[in-house]
């Protein structure tokens, strides 16, 4: 089962500074057909312009990722760190028993498009953590890389939480395949470009709830970037 969750259908906010859409209930935007899908809760698909950013503000329980396609990310927080996120960063950030941080575009001038993902906690009451990994392209290309994962396996984040995030680049005719195990469901999100799932056509902004699917293939169609969740 796949349902398919169009770019234009998500939610959409734009503040000037912050133009973002929404495949998940977020801020002002609710949807009750789209809250979660299994333990991921957020799904924000965020553009933003030059010397904007989120000021400091607090997290608790809730596994954060942080992808960025385009651009740089400043970012602090009241563990310690700081560091700038860019095409290829997988920063991740588990808010636990509280954390505060600030989210800044690098640049005055340049926009910076991103992904942030929130992956609700395997529990509650973790000690907040970091980590922060580059990933290229060439490990990407036509190949799921693993990004994060509950055991850091192959040089993946850690994460708390029973689930994988892979990403691919994939150009026309490139395909990768992942298998599914029975009771695991699997979520799909283009970042960029176009592609098939399972024959489905998808394009830039498109993601996919998949259920009762043995496996997940994906075939580049035009310059793909695709996130796969591997989902309990």
């Amino acid at each position: 089962m796949i349902n398919i969750r169009k770019s234009h259908d998500r939610g959409h906010a734009d503040h000037g500074w912050l133009n973002t859409r929404f495949s998940f209930s977020f801020a002002d935007y609710y949807d009750p057909k789209h809250v979660q899908f299994r333990t991921l809760r957020v799904m924000n698909d965020d553009r933003v312009a030059g010397g904007g950013g989120f000021p400091t503000h607090p997290h608790r329980d809730m596994e954060i990722v942080t992808y960025v396609l385009e651009g740089a990310l400043a970012h602090k927080d009241s563990m310690g760190n700081g560091s700038v996120i860019k095409p290829g960063d997988v920063q991740y950030m588990s808010a636990g028993t509280g954390v505060t941080h600030s989210e800044f575009n690098a640049s005055k001038t340049d926009p910076v498009h991103l992904y942030q993902i929130w992956m609700m906690p395997d529990k509650r009451g973790h000690k907040p953590a970091y980590d922060q990994k580059n990933f290229s392209d060439a490990e990407k290309r036509g190949k799921l890389r693993l990004l994060a994962s509950s055991d850091g396996r192959d040089g993946s984040v850690k994460i708390r939480q029973d689930n994988e995030l892979y990403a691919t680049v994939l150009g026309a005719g490139e395909s990768v395949k992942h298998s599914l195990k029975p009771e695991r469901h699997a979520y799909v999100q283009v970042a960029r470009g176009s592609v098939t799932l399972n024959g489905k056509a998808l394009g830039t902004g498109d993601g996919a709830a998949i259920s009762a699917e043995k496996s997940v293939e994906l075939t580049g169609v035009d310059n793909a970037e695709v996130l796969l969740f591997d989902l309990a």
